[in-house]
This record gives C-alpha cells, structure tokens and sequence, in this order.
C-alpha cells in the first residue's frame, strides 16, 4: 500500500543509508513536535500554565508515576529513557493520523530498533546491577524441582522473544489499523454504501486516537516491566 511505501524525497528509485526519505521527514517532524512541546511550551514555566505547558507537566507526571509503580524508587533514575521512548512513540502515533502522513512505528525497522535497543539496554544493566545472579531470573525456585529445568527453558524463549513481540505488537497494530481505514474509503466511491463507509471511517478514525495512546502506553509500560527484571531479577 502506498501509505506505507518508502519513498526517496528528491525522486530517484535507489535508497541508500544516507538517502533522505519520507520516513526520515516524518521521524524529523516527531523530534521536532517533541521538542516544540517539551521545551517550547514548557519553557516560561508559567504559574497559571499555558495549554502547552499542561499537557508537558501531564505527560511528565504519567511517566513519572507509571516508572514509580512500576519499577520502584530505584527506577526513577531511567526516568528520561522512558520518558523519550514514550513521547516519541505517542507523537510518531498521532503524526501519522494527519492526511497524507507516514506512520513511522508501522514500520518494523523503527519499532524493531526501538524493542532491541530496549532489550539489549535491559539485559546489560541486569548484568551490571546483579551478575551471575541476574540469571536467577529464568529459574523458578518455587517450582518443583524436576520443573525447574523445563521451565528455566520456557522462560528462556520467552525472554528473547520479548523484543519480537514488543515491535510486532506497535507496528502491526499501526499498520492494521490504517489498511482498515483504507478498505472503508474505497468503499466511499460506492454511492449506495458511501454514506454508511463515511460513518464507518469516521468511527474508526476515533478508535485509531484512542489506539496511537494506548499502543505507546503499552509499550512504555512493558519496558518498565522488563527494566523491573533487571533491577530486581529475585521478583
């Protein structure tokens, strides 16, 4: 589909690693709203807060909040990672809902990179932090003992399918979600089911808002998990 198409911006039909394309465009317009939010509508720091400045103190508190219940007090201080992965996410998310736009976290080479940086991030800090003991991790000591191996191996794929699942989870839910949408317009053109396409459009543009949040919650809220292991992998 050509909503998801890669696509050089100054023409030509051959992408190398340093050719810009929609995809960088719309990464740039990511970072950019990021900071235009962040830092621009939350620099006067004003005591009756501007619009801007609101939803940047709210979205610090949610962040904030979740990395607390989440990770304990120890957590706090991978604040800002979580805090970044999140915003550029929900941001990338919401860009993607504008006419003529390029959903970026369709993409698995960006939701991949996100999820393996995210795995390989929390599994040398889980060295780090504890050692050979981050290990602990895959061996359920409250099992039986002639479970434990078994188990240690189930918990041991599941623990590298985590970054598989983690990217598969955004891209495809992105991805699917804007094809439906697609299928409903091309019913549009139909003059006796337009009226009713429109309806069903509209509605599933709601339901794509509702799912651009949810999804970048889903995933920041699964790093806390992850990052939980690492920093107290006995738990």
């Amino acid at each position: 589909m050509d909503q998801f198409k890669v696509e050089p911006l100054f023409g030509g039909d051959v992408i190398a690693w340093y050719t810009p394309t929609n995809v960088t465009l719309w990464l740039g317009l990511t970072v950019l709203a990021i900071v235009a939010l962040l830092i621009l509508g939350s620099s006067k720091r004003a005591i009756v807060p501007s619009r801007g400045q609101s939803v940047a103190e709210l979205a610090y508190g949610f962040i904030y909040k979740m990395v607390e219940d989440v990770c304990g007090k120890e957590g706090v201080k991978y604040f800002p990672y979580i805090m970044t992965l999140f915003m550029f996410i929900v941001f990338a998310n919401f860009l993607g809902l504008l006419p003529m736009a390029f959903t970026t976290t369709s993409h698995i080479a960006v939701t991949g990179l996100l999820a393996i940086t995210v795995f390989l991030s929390v599994t040398v800090l889980g060295f780090v932090l504890n050692g050979p003991a981050f290990l602990g991790l895959f061996w359920a000591k409250e099992a039986p003992l002639a479970l434990r191996p078994v188990l240690a191996v189930i918990e041991l794929i599941s623990y590298f399918v985590r970054p598989v699942s983690h990217s598969i989870r955004l891209a495809g839910t992105m991805m699917a979600g804007h094809a439906v949408v697609k299928v409903f317009a091309g019913f549009a053109v139909i003059a006796a089911i337009s009226p009713l396409s429109i309806v069903a459009i509209t509605a599933m543009y709601g339901l794509e808002v509702l799912v651009a949040f949810i999804q970048a919650y889903v995933f920041t809220i699964l790093t806390c998990v992850y990052l939980k292991d690492a920093l107290q992998p006995a738990h």
